[in-house]
């Protein structure tokens, strides 16, 4: 079934000028209850040595001119200011990303984003801030683990906007429990009067090994009804549409040319390198991560090593349930062709997924726009179900 087109790359673990590159800042004030990415209490943790690290992995493999650059975490607003200076003015000895990236983003939490960070990022190349608000509700922040408090919130929002931002993000979560409408549409409607340029909206999970997790198994806390997280999440689409953000991708919304180039390009399948513990990337067909340990990473980095703790090439049909699977999370859906040449799909072999996107849409699943495959409004809320129906085509799917 898979019938593979070779990959021409020379060097798999040297990505072309221009992939997007991640960079993955690991400390926080403190680590929230919910969160499963790699991250660690800052205090007392060796910042500078952290950024000399990444600067030096990025030595080794970082793309040159990436066309977009995201800062993420952890918490980069944590950083230091000096830090900062340091990481970014690094990177643009490494390359260039200045001169050649319309979309430079830094993850941001309330309590590290004064007025005087805001302007010295915006100063060193960043274009967008996003701000991870996560509710209005102190209760749910203490909750959440969070360390700010609402009022920050908003003063973060102006610090970033007196800096100079044209583009700032706003992160919420949802379907928390205990959440009502009342409360969501409230809190949201207050969140949207303030004017961003992009919504980040996401359910709560609870993800393995966080405290939520241990939380719902011992009856500490109680799930949504699912029938109340749909109603959040159509009351969330409905209000960001009213607001001027309409939805591009299950999560997330924005203003018309607003939505982040940077993700954009993950739901498309494309290439991307990550620096820092825990980073991943995707370099050719072959996707790799960095240790998830501070100690292991930088060791391997400070003696010239790669830092990847582990790399796979999953099959050619495997990749391609991907592609589906990534890019019907966007509102503009799924191009076949362009998925079977983001996969390596041989262009003149017989295509099962297309089939089955046909026939999805032959049932009300999806539905065509152009050339593309879209979540129809009844297939938007059971997105995931529809995915597997794509990797149920999957013939090998050990890499």
């Amino acid at each position: 079934m898979s019938a593979a087109a070779p990959s021409v790359r020379a060097n798999p673990d040297r990505a072309t000028a221009g992939t997007p590159l991640y960079v993955h800042l690991p400390f926080c004030a403190a680590k929230c209850h919910y969160c499963d990415f790699f991250s660690v209490a800052g205090e007392g943790q060796d910042g500078p040595g952290m950024v000399a690290a990444i600067l030096a992995e990025a030595k080794q493999r970082a793309p040159q001119r990436p066309r977009t650059v995201f800062l993420g975490g952890g918490t980069p607003s944590y950083q230091s200011e000096p830090e900062l200076r340091a990481l970014l003015d690094g990177l643009q000895a490494v390359t260039d990303f200045r001169s050649s990236a319309d979309e430079v983003t830094a993850e941001c939490n309330p309590e590290s984003l004064s007025f005087e960070k805001a302007r010295l990022l915006h100063d060193l190349g960043v274009t967008r801030l996003s701000i991870g608000f996560q509710s209005l509700e102190p209760e749910v922040l203490t909750l959440f683990g969070r360390v700010h408090d609402v009022d920050e919130s908003f003063r973060a929002y102006d610090n970033a906007r007196r800096a100079g931002f044209d583009r700032v993000n706003v992160d919420l979560i949802y379907a928390y429990p205990g959440h009502t409408r009342e409360h969501w549409e409230r809190d949201l409607a207050r969140v949207l009067a303030l004017g961003p340029d992009h919504l980040a909206a996401y359910n709560l999970t609870f993800e393995e090994e966080t405290p939520f997790e241990r939380w719902l198994t011992d009856g500490r806390l109680q799930a949504l009804p699912e029938e109340l997280e749909l109603e959040l999440f159509d009351v969330t689409r409905d209000l960001a549409r009213k607001a001027g953000l309409p939805a591009y991708e299950i999560s997330n919304y924005a203003r018309p040319t607003e939505a982040c180039r940077h993700n954009v390009n993950y739901w498309r399948n494309g290439e991307y390198v990550g620096l820092g513990p825990s980073a991943a990337s995707k370099v050719g067909f072959t996707r790799s991560g960095n240790a998830r340990s501070i100690a292991l990473y930088r060791r391997a980095v400070e003696q010239g090593e790669s830092a990847a703790a582990w790399d796979e090439t999953p099959s050619t049909s495997l990749r391609l349930a991907e592609t589906w699977w990534l890019g019907l999370r966007l509102a503009d859906g799924v191009v076949a062709a362009r998925a079977r040449e983001t996969a390596g799909w041989a262009s003149d072999a017989h295509d099962p997924f297309e089939e089955r996107a046909r026939s999805l849409a032959d049932e009300g699943w999806l539905e065509r726009r152009g050339a593309s495959f879209a979540l129809s409004a009844r297939g938007l809320p059971l997105a995931d179900m529809l995915a597997r129906r794509f990797f149920e085509l999957v013939d090998d799917p050990a890499p």
